[in-house]
């Protein structure tokens, strides 16, 4: 609606000066965009869709921020690093957060307080994607703190952030003046209809029987992740390929990005001047303790023995230090900070910098070993597998359990199967969604032999649970043929190298003990590298020590199919594909020689399920009698979860799962369902009660609720002249379903035809099966009365069933069982003849 104003003279003369100083200019009051922000993008095309890293809008207080958008997906990523080195820093001071904003997607957080909080799963999961890739490519020296910071800020539902996240991080890293001297892209890959896809769509990912995300430079790869059905090494090999050729593309973008805006690279301390000389002094005196004390076999003496070579090293080159913590002398870190700093009276060596050096020589020795000899550190061949034990069914009173043992790493695993209300619901950008298998590993400080604080999952246990997730759930089954939900816990007790590949073992094992039928066993390796140069060697089944002084943590599990899932990190710049070729082709020998053990304890899965375990049937009902089922607010079901403590779940489609303490409930419930929904079938004989007496026959309670009627021609093969001489109330009678009308579905029933007898009150006639006269008529009915006579019941019958039908079954059975017992002491009894 619109209104107009005559304004006043006072008005008038107000606007006739404004007038004549000319138009209010609006950049006088406001700034553009443009004018306001010096902003920076690049563009570039990515999957069929186009990628814009924009730089100089949001967030310009960060040493490096960009906003990535992706379709209409919105993510700021922002790096910050600190001024000065972290003191005493054993490692390089990395944190990655990845966090999604409910808001991206319109939605608001569930819960009391309506905001978020700790992190999910898969945005740990995420952020560890991220720190991945990016990790090993910082200078060793450098030991500042930085943080990586990736917010969604809008979600289309298509185009998942966490690669763009990748993206974004990297772009930050190489703008913000942070020494990061490689720029780093990531693709998503997937493979539907035999044929890759980059970077598909969410919804096409359904369809997909890959999902990796392959990370690295333009030189190679440095992170894979990946959950795929049973693919070959060849397809697997080729889909790496593929996602590093296509994100090249975007490699470029970020280095025209760096020339653009990029600061200047920041300074960092460097290392000491005569660092060559204490590492050549320590070298000379502790080479030959090193090298003894890599020979012992066992984890934890050789850990021991190793720290007191390190000790007697730094007491014999720094008498002056001899009283200073152990923890000091190891303090890697302090090598870059300290730098320069007090030195020893007697030698001028700083005992942070020989405890650097020490090792420095370490890592040296047990690499040129294995890359030059063909020795590792507990003597075995470099294709050699870890002497391996598999036992099952080693808890009595769990649904399925086993025990993994392999050299000095063992997981005890512990499956265990509930109902449907057991399914965990994930909340998430996309809305809420259950899941009906989970895994989830924990790591006690045991395992290592130290103490610790017991806590909620960290990023370690979050990661490895995943990716043992992963490797497993191809091969879970449908619902629709096992309705459990399943839990599979793995504790690792013994950790002396890939825990993770040894849960994935230990969950097949687990899996089968439990009945849960899966195609066959999975198994799991983890591939180590020692590469200097053009020469390198790979490591099958690493141990920690190899894990931690080698190059790469490539990790292999699958059936004899294929493979089901593929992790792999670099800690040098990148690998080549002839690596990862090499390395999948040894890990293929590997996984083979563990499956032949695993399959020695247990072959395929237990046809039955433990004892202990709840017992499950599936039927499928109509759905249209489904809520018949559950009843008016769920009284039917709850009434029968009361009865028989089972719990039922109702799916969409009609199919109904019960969950039951035992075999004997499990048939109960069954039975009672099939009752309430299922229908007869004319021709089988049923017993029933009778509920009600007409004039010309009785209804029948013969299938659950489903009444019939029996009319008095059907109740025996004599004529039955007062039907109260012989139905009462309450009799059990065996009757057939002779017939169902298709339209009201009103059944029949039939006495005589499973050999009814009739009975007689004391008026009627003998006992030898000679029809009885009616009183007061001693001529015999024509066949035009009994035919009227029957019309008129069947009207009787409709209008009595039509009143009756909405009778509540139990006001019904109390009815007949009040009855019953009424008649039954009343009842008179027949003449005899």
């Amino acid at each position: 609606m619109y209104v107009s104003f005559e304004p006043d003279r006072r008005t008038q003369k107000l606007i006739l000066k404004s007038l004549e100083r000319g138009p209010v200019k609006k950049e006088s009051i406001f700034m553009q965009k443009s004018e306001f922000f010096d902003v920076v993008s690049e563009e570039v095309d990515l999957g069929g869709r186009p990628l814009v890293l924009e730089v100089g809008h949001i967030a310009r207080q960060a040493d490096g921020a960009v906003l990535v958008k992706y379709g209409d997906t919105v993510i700021l990523c922002t790096v910050v690093a600190a001024k000065k080195p972290a003191e005493g820093a054993g490692f390089f001071p990395l944190t990655v957060n990845y966090q999604e904003k409910a808001f991206a997607s319109g939605r608001i957080p569930g819960g009391f307080f309506k905001r978020e909080g700790k992190p999910s799963d898969y945005e740990t999961l995420v952020s560890r994607l991220i720190d991945r890739p990016i990790r090993p490519l910082f200078p060793d020296n450098f030991l500042n703190e930085v943080q990586v910071v990736c917010t969604v800020l809008s979600y289309d539902s298509r185009n998942s952030p966490d690669v763009p996240s990748i993206i974004g991080a990297s772009a930050a890293l190489s703008i913000s003046g942070i020494p990061f001297p490689h720029a780093v892209c990531a693709a998503r890959v997937g493979y539907i209809n035999e044929r890759f896809v980059l970077n598909p769509p969410v919804d096409q990912m359904v369809s997909s029987q890959l999902d990796l995300v392959v990370a690295g430079t333009k030189d190679g790869v440095l992170m894979v992740e990946s959950e795929a059905s049973s693919l070959s090494e060849s397809v697997m090999l080729e889909a790496i390929r593929f996602g590093h050729e296509s994100f090249k593309p975007v490699l470029s973008a970020i280095e025209a990005l760096r020339k653009r805006v990029g600061k200047p690279i920041m300074d960092f301390p460097k290392l000491a001047e005569n660092y060559p000389e204490i590492k050549k002094a320590v070298e000379q005196s502790a080479r030959e303790w090193l090298q003894k004390d890599l020979r012992i076999k066992e984890k934890l003496k050789r850990r021991e023995a190793v720290m007191d070579s390190k000790q007697r090293t730094i007491d014999l080159l720094c008498p002056s230090a001899k009283d200073q913590s152990e923890s000091a002398a190891g303090a890697v870190g302090g090598a870059s900070a300290n730098a320069g700093g007090s030195a020893s009276a007697n030698t001028g060596f700083d005992p942070s910098l020989v405890a650097k050096a020490f090792e420095e020589v370490e890592y040296d020795l047990l690499r040129s070993d294995a890359l030059l000899h063909g020795k590792r550190v507990d003597g075995r061949k470099c294709d050699e597998i870890r002497p391996i034990c598999c036992e099952v069914g080693v808890l009595p009173c769990v649904h399925g359990s086993a025990i993994f043992t392999r050299g000095e790493t063992q997981v005890l695993v512990v499956t265990t199967l509930g109902s449907a209300d057991d399914e965990q619901i994930v909340e998430s950008l996309t809305g809420e969604r259950k899941e009906r298998f989970l895994l989830h590993y924990n790591f006690p400080p045991y395992s290592v032999g130290e103490i610790g604080r017991l806590s909620s999952p960290g990023r370690r246990e979050i990661g490895h649970g995943r990716l043992a997730w992963r490797a497993i759930h191809p091969l879970i089954p449908g619902k629709g043929e096992f309705p459990y939900t399943i839990r599979v816990v793995a504790e690792v007790t013994e950790s002396n190298g890939s825990s993770s590949m040894a849960t994935v073992c230990g969950s097949s094992l687990a899996l089968m003990d439990a009945g849960v039928p899966i195609e066959g066993h999975v198994s799991g390796i983890a591939m180590g590298l020692i590469k200097e140069g053009d020469k390198f060697v790979i490591l099958s089944d690493i141990q920690g020590d190899e894990d931690h002084l080698g190059d790469m943590d490539f990790k292999v599990a699958g059936t004899t199919d294929g493979i089901t899932s593929l992790q792999m990190d670099i800690k040098i710049t990148s690998i080549t594909f002839e690596i990862i070729e090499k390395a999948l082709a040894q890990a293929l020998v590997g996984r083979k020689h563990i499956m032949a053990s695993m399959q020695n304890a247990i072959s395929k899965s237990n046809t039955n399920t433990n004892a202990s375990a709840p017992q499950v049937m599936t039927m499928s009902i109509d759905k249209e009698k489904i809520r018949d089922l559950i009843g008016t607010g769920g009284k039917v079901i709850k009434g029968i979860c009361e009865k028989t403590g089972a719990k039922i779940d109702i799916a969409d489609d009609g199919c109904v799962s019960i969950f039951a303490k035992n075999q004997d409930s499990l048939k109960e419930v069954a039975a009672i369902i099939c009752e309430i929904v299922g229908d007869p079938e004319i021709g089988q004989v049923y017993t029933g009660k009778v509920v009600k007496l007409m004039e010309f026959g009785a209804f029948v309670n013969f299938f659950g609720r489903r009444d019939g009627f029996l009319h008095v021609s059907e109740i025996s093969s004599e004529r039955v002249e007062n039907i109260e001489d012989v139905l009462s109330v309450g009799d059990e009678v065996s009757v057939i379903l002779i017939d169902v009308d298709e339209r009201t579905k009103r059944c029949k029933l039939s006495m005589k035809a499973v050999g009814g007898k009739r009975t007689y009150n004391n008026n009627g006639g003998g006992g030898d099966g000679s029809r009885p006269r009616r009183h007061n008529d001693s001529a015999p009915r024509s066949h035009s009365d009994s035919t009227r006579s029957h019309n008129d019941s069947s009207r009787s019958h409709d209008s009595a069933r039509s009143h009756d039908s909405a009778r509540p079954r139990g006001d019904s059975a109390r009815s007949h069982d009040s009855a019953r017992s009424h008649n039954d002491s009343a009842r008179p009894r027949r003449r005899q003849p």
